[in-house]
């Protein structure tokens, strides 16, 4: 089937559910219709997403803010791993009943979004497995224990959206949280360095590998490095055999490694390998963005058949949140870790070719339309070309996490 139709007339956004563990369980799929008065094919979007998240794969929740696409997606029926978002005004609405009845029976987990005005309808409220409750309007947002306030009472599980700090996060799930929607990534290096950790020897391990590629060291040198942490030569060997960066054989060695690769082309899989070797449980969401950034990044550019642009981009993306995991901003740490000039004037200087293409990757993280539209134009890329890219990203995200 094909799916350009849908993704030229919807602008997509994301962002991750985080469960107790810190671990990322699933992936909302926020989906911005650009021109209200059409309704997109319902049975394109499942096939778009379908590509992504199979009916055997990882789970995804859909976020669709167009009511008459929801409407259609409530009478279809998406895979088992598909969960639904229904706002509250649509779940106490007595003509969508039978809709939302079918699609619990069929196995559709749903959320119902938002604070209902009035009572749900006492058949449909055995259908909805979580409510997703905004941080802005959590009445409990005081609470530190499990107790409720006075006139609060939930009857369902719920997930809190809008979360953006550690101290949030947290605060969330003292309440009760099941899960978070959002990444904790805005204050995390200011709390890190309240408590006086310090950057952990196999990321300084990395770090001296890093700059030993960069001067192209006798291979002898780097593998002394590397033996130094075999688990990282274990994770470097299977990120690089990862199906997402699509190596025709595989690779069994750093030295087969360095051969294969050349030392350019090895600083991308370094520094993946940089941005997700922290134990810090808390970093552990902080890790998938970076991965899904570098990999956005790197797919807005493909088409430009520049491989050396492709290599620095994802490397811009990966590293854009190195200084939460270092504890140290930007203009520091770039001192002892080398990037490509590109990279510096994006990460330090909010400037350069590179910096545009961040900012419509925050936009999607943030899942703002505005943000979203106003970074397309400035890129002069169409809306299913930047659509087409964040489908792919998530796609090769899910074979590296």
């Amino acid at each position: 089937m094909n799916d350009n139709t849908i993704l030229g007339q919807v602008a997509l956004g994301y962002s991750p559910f985080i469960d107790r563990s810190r671990a990322v369980s699933a992936t909302r799929l926020t989906v911005f219709p650009l021109h209200p008065e059409a309704t997109p094919d319902v049975a394109q979007l499942l096939h778009a997403v379908g590509g992504v998240w199979p009916a055997n794969g990882g789970k995804a929740s859909l976020n669709v803010l167009s009511e008459n696409l929801l409407q259609d997606l409530m009478r279809a029926a998406p895979s088992p791993n598909l969960m639904v978002e229904v706002p509250a005004f649509m779940a106490v609405d007595p003509a969508n009943i039978e809709a939302l009845k079918n699609l619990h029976a069929a196995g559709t987990v749903l959320l119902i979004k938002g604070r209902p005005l009035k009572e749900l309808p006492r058949e449909v409220l055995p259908c909805f497995t979580y409510s997703v409750i905004d941080l802005a309007d959590d009445r409990r947002i005081n609470e530190t224990s499990g107790a409720a306030p006075a006139g609060v009472e939930r009857n369902i599980p719920h997930v809190q959206a809008g979360v953006r700090t550690l101290a949030e996060l947290e605060g969330s799930f003292a309440r009760g949280a099941a899960a978070v929607l959002g990444w904790p990534i805005d204050d995390v290096i200011n709390m890190s360095l309240a408590k006086g950790k310090q950057p952990q020897t196999d990321l300084q391990v990395i770090v001296e590998l890093i700059q030993r590629v960069d001067k192209e060291e006798p291979i002898e040198k780097l593998e002394g490095t590397l033996k130094r942490d075999p688990s990282l030569a274990f994770k470097l060997m299977r990120y690089i055999n990862s199906p997402a960066f699509g190596l025709r054989v595989e690779i069994s060695s750093f030295r087969h490694a360095i051969m294969m690769l050349g030392y350019q082309r090895l600083k991308r899989w370094l520094a993946l390998l940089l941005a997700t070797a922290g134990k810090d449980g808390n970093m552990k969401p902080v890790m998938f963005a970076a991965v899904r950034r570098g990999l956005l990044m790197e797919e807005l550019v493909r088409s430009s058949g520049d491989e050396e642009m492709r290599n620095e981009m994802f490397i811009c993306g990966v590293f854009s949140l190195l200084d939460r995991m270092f504890k140290q901003p930007f203009s520091e740490l770039l001192k002892t870790i080398p990037v490509p000039e590109r990279v510096y004037q994006a990460l330090v200087d909010g400037s350069g070719p590179y910096q545009p293409y961040f900012a419509l990757v925050q936009a999607v993280e943030n899942e703002s339309l505005y943000d979203f539209r106003s970074a397309a134009e400035t890129l002069m890329l169409s809306v299913s070309e930047i659509n087409r890219c964040v489908l792919s990203a998530l796609t090769s995200a899910s074979q590296v996490e």
